[in-house]
């Protein structure tokens, strides 16, 4: 699991006088040079025959860093964090529950509306490579409360919406702000836990991510049983304005080091072609030329294409398998998944960390690829096991409500102790750059999310 990674340490260093000195940093340094200072603090990418055993205390190269903050600041600053992170997937299945409804405003079909939703996950899997680079030069607050305000702005014109195509365009509106929350929001743990404890503080993180698609639905169908579909973003509305004024007043900047803050005394060419250097998206998909990134995207994309291949067809196909009539009763459904985030977030980051631990007791050192071993069981055996079950119970009608119920519940807990695991190692594997590489990990994401609904309208 160590021996495919990101080693930059055998790179070339270009020693060339006559070339031009701006070109050469634009080239040279942004790839090279800053791809090895993001790996220097750790010994990561090597094999088990490679580590030497360096005593038997632990210390992580510049663990004052995270001591900027108090621990009870850093649960305030978390809790904070997880509640906008709760916003971004809310907002992304909060009209699976009211899909005939809207449709019915709007003189349109299931299928449409779903589409829509469809073009959600697509913005969603767009934005990041704009918000990770964001992040990295103005720090982690501009860009929160930026997104914080914008989404605010648009879940109004989305409960106002007057036809379909203003719903369309209020909605992918929302959906590019929303994943401000998910990029530099991980990134902020990155900032403030070092990474013995960045597994059970993103476990927190996460659980806002992760219970906002279950409980979304289970909230619309609420909503929607007693009132106008329109309140359901009423309600997003108002959460968002939450979310503003808590960034504002709670989440101070945790970036350690702005690159803005290099641009300073240049012209306004240089800046011009630094700022371009620096935001350019192409950073965050050059990044999948390191063979480990790409594939803890991939596994962190099968992670969301099982949850949403869950979660989207709820209404769709237990209403009709258990007679089901009333959009509040297929919402309970989606409180199975949803209590085993809530399970799932006391263990899985901590198990992650336990794990790091033990193996640093091992080695002597921290290898970041280690951590991976903490969802092996998860991914392997107890989510396989879980959906292939549920699905063999919904089709020949085995085992009543409880069993899918039963199942789609252990489903949520193997997810909550794997996520934890896969988004810390991007936290962890370039430090330098750990805005990008979460930005490169939910792009993959959400563009799993949509190809895990779009084929479910048409089946």
């Amino acid at each position: 699991m160590t021996g495919t990674s990101t080693n930059q340490s055998n790179e070339p260093q270009n020693s060339q006088p006559d070339v031009d000195v701006e070109k050469w940093i634009d080239e040279t340094a942004s790839e090279s040079i800053n791809d090895k200072q993001s790996l220097a603090s750790i010994k990561s990418h090597v094999t088990s025959q490679d580590t030497q055993p360096v005593g038997d205390k632990y210390e992580e190269t510049g663990d004052k860093i995270y001591e900027r903050f108090s621990p009870n600041r850093k649960i305030i600053m978390t809790g904070v964090l997880s509640f906008c992170g709760f916003l971004a997937p809310f907002s992304s299945t909060v009209v699976l529950a009211v899909v005939p409804e809207v449709a019915k405003t709007y003189n349109s079909n299931g299928t449409i509306i779903n589409l829509s939703n469809a073009l959600f996950l697509v913005v969603m899997g767009l934005s990041p490579i704009f918000w990770g680079p964001l992040g990295q030069v103005y720090g982690r607050k501009v860009p929160q409360i930026l997104a914080a305000g914008l989404f605010f702005v648009f879940s109004i014109g989305t409960a106002l919406a007057p036809n379909l195509a203003s719903f369309f365009v209020f909605r992918i509106l929302t959906a590019f702000q929303s994943t401000a929350f998910l990029t530099v929001g991980s990134s902020c743990i990155g900032d403030i836990y070092p990474p013995t404890e960045r597994g059970t503080a993103l476990g927190l993180f996460l659980s806002g991510t992760l219970i906002g698609p279950a409980f979304g639905p289970f909230v619309g169908g609420i909503i929607v049983t007693f009132r106008s579909w329109r309140v359901l973003f009423w309600l997003q509305t108002a959460l968002a304005a939450l979310a503003f004024a808590m960034i504002v007043i709670f989440l101070p900047e945790t970036i350690h080091h702005k690159k803005s803050a290099d641009m300073q005394g240049l012209t306004k060419k240089q800046y011009a072609g630094k700022m371009w250097q620096s935001m350019n998206p192409i950073r965050v998909i050059k990044l999948f030329r390191y063979p480990n990134l790409l594939i803890v995207s991939l596994a962190s994309s099968a992670l969301i294409w099982n949850m949403y291949s869950l979660l989207t067809p709820i209404r769709y196909v237990l209403n009709p398998r258990f007679h089901l009539s009333s959009p509040i009763q297929s919402g309970l459904f989606y409180m199975a998944p949803g209590c085993g985030y809530i399970v799932g977030t006391f263990f899985g980051g901590r198990w992650a960390d336990h794990t790091v631990h033990k193996w640093i007791n091992i080695r002597g050192q921290r290898v970041p690829e280690d951590r991976l071993r903490s969802c092996i069981l998860a991914m392997g055996v107890f989510m396989p096991a879980s959906i292939l079950l549920y699905g063999w119970a919904v089709e020949k009608a085995v085992g009543g409500i409880i069993l899918p119920v039963i199942v789609m519940f252990l489903q949520g807990v193997a997810q909550l102790v794997s996520f934890p695991s896969l988004s810390t190692y991007c936290l962890d594997v370039m430090q330098g750059r750990s805005a990008e590489v979460v930005a490169g990990n939910y792009m993959v994401r959400a563009e799993d999310k949509k190809t895990a609904c779009i084929p479910i309208e048409f089946v």
